[in-house]
């Protein structure tokens, strides 16, 4: 099919070339429109997440609409006439604007304790602004808000959530950016090495960018059925460059090779489609596995990563089976035109890639020991990996919001403590009914009684005094505890608000979240915990739950697929395995360096516990894109096996063959991924270095050494299939005779 495919290519190249073209303008108008993408979201169907929609539907607060703006001065007291004239002058124009809800300052009498709003050395204010819309609208002009706040007198900073949000758009856009401006030529000069022609070079060049671009505009039209994360752009950027790039590139090599064999270019084209095609298309196939594993984890943003990744990947093999051969064809054999003789590969077939396989292929035991040991050696420190949801600490410490956010906590009394929302639900009824407040009372007492609470709704409250305050009319209450019921007491809700110590990602927060979970209930109601706590343990807990019937999907769908591209039941769970020990090598750098501490340093990032959500986007990614690799070398292997039979013979110039340009895509890819690890987001700058880190583990040690040896040590096995498989997998026809 394949072969056919590249002779009707040749034969209306112009016109494939063209659509190719349009469907290039469509993809580049789509991703110029572009759209707004999420920063995040809550497990909707998790305890915290039923708890968040309660508290948004009954209470009046403003949510995630809210910043904090800091005005300091190194030489200004903040109870100053002067400072205080200053920090009103800067809010004028915030006051003006119809977008504001409220704004609450240490001056205005609104707080029942301003000093709360004043540093603890008095040479700053917090500034709590909060607006009348959504997140979802409010982060889109929140920029423009921003810049109304200046002031000639003071310092301003700004925190909060719509700082933050809108921190880490900038922040990934600003590595977006600088990833692509390393990656593009670093990627150039790697395939003039490896080509050793400028024509050549650019042509994977060129596929590569077509694919990113066709992926961005279907990560931006399934943005508009469903929520996208803000970071699918990059890692469809990081995933859609490496595999283009790789795709095209084997292709074109296998292009030239047969020129260079005899063949006229209709001819070349034909068994490079039905090779190096065929190979991509499986390729494409078991990345896409790899990366549709993230849909078992709905209702966070790695579903919708998982689908645009398998997106770009689509327009990969796209555009290495449509655009690039018509571009071959039209080139022909001006496509080694501008040489640049570095490499030449050994047309005898005994080049040094042949020498490695047989040298290891002759003591396989001996090399497999040995690099199989340290392999995992170096994924030992995962067996300690601890997982926590990511905060504003993934920002860089430069960047505003998150240093706001740390001067927000390290000066001001009381903002360094981690809050618990506990919220009791009376389904059919008024939650301050009289047979209500006794229950809610003891509650409140039972709350105050756990360890390391430090106060329950206000330091300045005992839980006794709720009574009163619950049973009293509102109207007749002081104007604070007026304003503490209307922020606690919905229609069918009441809200406590749980004050500690710990810090917010600790095992002890978990131990205290999981303390109150504990607690009965009062009668007729229903307890839920919210907070930033209950959401780590909430999303960790949901995370792990799903992971292992994920990687057995990826496994087994994998394997099948591998099946039916080799006939064999022994190498795709070989290939598994190969892929496990590659993994596992990264995971454990991953845990070494992002927990650990290790080059934090040098890379510049605040170690501490892993996100969830980053194991998960790395043995997605890095098990389809190992595999890659694994599928693009046993192809070549089994097209040597069929020739004459001889396993080792096959295993030796499979990867001669193949050893060469699997190296060089693997060089071209790490360092891509390389190029994103320069990012200032943890996360992004994380992914980047462990993919990075397994792709190099996987074309070297992996299939240089570990593939070779135990494909020696399986002998013919390794081609074995049950009868009644083989008979099915040679009646659907996958193989390519015309290779």
């Amino acid at each position: 099919m394949l072969a056919a495919w590249g002779r009707f290519v040749f034969r209306r190249r112009w016109w494939v070339l063209g659509i190719s073209g349009l469907l290039l303008v469509a993809s580049a108008v789509i991703a110029a429109q572009g759209g707004k993408l999420e920063s995040g979201g809550l497990i909707t169907t998790s305890e915290s997440g039923k708890a968040s929609q309660l508290i948004e539907r009954e209470l009046p607060r403003a949510g995630g609409s809210t910043f904090t703006v800091i005005f300091s001065s190194p030489t200004l007291d903040a109870k100053s006439s002067e400072f205080r004239a200053a920090v009103e002058a800067a809010l004028v124009p915030l006051r003006a604007d119809r977008r504001i809800a409220s704004i609450v300052t240490p001056y205005d009498g609104t707080v029942p304790d301003p000093t709360l709003l004043i540093s603890k050395d008095a040479h700053a204010v917090a500034v709590d602004v909060a607006v009348k819309d959504e997140l979802a609208v409010a982060r889109d002009y929140y920029p423009e808000l921003r810049a109304l706040v200046r002031s000639d007198r003071l310092n301003v900073q700004a925190t909060g959530v719509l700082a933050i949000t809108n921190g880490f758009n900038v922040v990934l856009q600003e590595d977006l950016r600088r990833a692509e401006t390393v990656s593009l030529p670093l990627a150039l000069i790697l395939l003039l090495i490896v080509f050793g022609s400028v024509v050549a070079a650019l042509v994977p060049l060129g596929v590569g960018v077509l694919a990113v671009v066709g992926g961005i505009a279907g990560m931006f039209l399934l943005n508009r059925v469903t929520s996208v994360s803000v970071y699918a752009e990059n890692v469809v950027t990081l995933i859609g460059l490496g595999v283009a790039i790789d795709y095209s590139l084997f292709i074109t090599n296998r292009f030239r090779e047969e020129l260079r064999n005899g063949l006229d270019t209709q001819a070349a084209l034909a068994v490079a489609m039905a090779t190096s095609g065929r190979a991509i298309t499986f390729s494409g196939l078991t990345v896409a596995i790899g990366l549709s594993g993230m849909l078992f984890y709905q209702g966070t943003f790695l579903s919708s990563m998982g689908v645009a990744g398998a997106i770009v990947v689509a327009s990969a093999v796209f555009y290495g089976l449509t655009f690039l051969p018509a571009l071959l064809a039209i080139l022909g054999r001006n496509v080694d035109r501008l040489r640049v003789p570095i490499f030449e590969p050994d047309p005898s077939g005994r080049g040094w890639w042949h020498t490695i396989a047989s040298a290891v292929m002759r003591r396989p035991v001996m090399v497999l020991v040995p690099v199989v040991a340290f392999i995992l050696l170096a994924g030992s420190p995962f067996l300690h990996l601890r997982l926590a949801t990511g905060d504003v600490a993934v920002l860089p410490k430069h960047e505003e919001s998150r240093a706001a956010y740390d001067k927000l906590r390290a000066d001001f009394v009381g903002a360094d403590l981690n809050h618990l929302s506990v919220v009791v639900r009376y389904p059919n009824s008024d939650p301050l009914a009289k047979d209500h407040v006794p229950a809610l009372v003891d509650l409140a007492k039972r709350l105050r009684a756990l360890p390391n609470v430090q106060y329950v709704d206000d330091p300045r409250l005992q839980p006794a005094d709720l009574e009163a305050i619950f049973l009293t009319p509102r109207s007749q209450l002081p104007p604070q505890f007026q304003a503490l019921l209307t922020q606690t007491v919905g229609e069918h809700i009441v809200l406590f608000d749980v004050a500690t110590t710990l810090a917010p990602y600790s095992d002890e927060a978990r131990d205290l979240v999981r303390s109150i979970r504990a607690l009965d209930a009062p009668p007729g109601a229903e307890k839920l915990v919210d907070g930033f706590t209950a959401i780590d343990l909430d999303t960790v807990n949901y995370i792990i739950s799903r992971t292992p019937i994920a990687i057995i999907y990826i496994m087994a769908a994998t394997m099948f697929v591998l099946f039916l591209l080799l006939g064999s039941i022994v190498l795709p769970l070989k290939a598994v395995v190969m892929n496990l020990l590659s993994i596992s090598a990264s995971f454990g750098a991953m845990v070494w360096i992002f927990q650990d501490g290790h080059l934090s340093d040098l890379l510049g990032f605040t170690p501490g516990s892993i996100d969830p959500t980053l194991p998960v986007i790395m043995f997605c990614t890095v098990f389809g894109l190992s595999m890659d690799y694994e599928v693009l070398l046993l192809s070549r292997i089994q097209e040597e096996y069929f020739k004459e039979r001889d396993n080792t013979q096959a295993v030796a110039m499979g990867l001669e063959r193949s050893g060469r340009l699997i190296t060089g895509a693997a060089a071209i890819m790490v360092g891509v991924f390389a190029a994103f690890a320069t990012a200032d987001m943890v996360l992004i700058k994380a992914i980047g270095l462990g993919m990075a880190i397994a792709v190099a583990i996987d074309a070297t040690l992996v299939r240089a050494l570990v593939v070779p040896a135990t494909m020696r040590l399986l002998g013919d096995l390794n081609w074995w299939a049950p009868a009644p498989l083989a008979r099915l997998q040679r009646r659907i026809g996958l193989s390519e005779s015309a290779a």
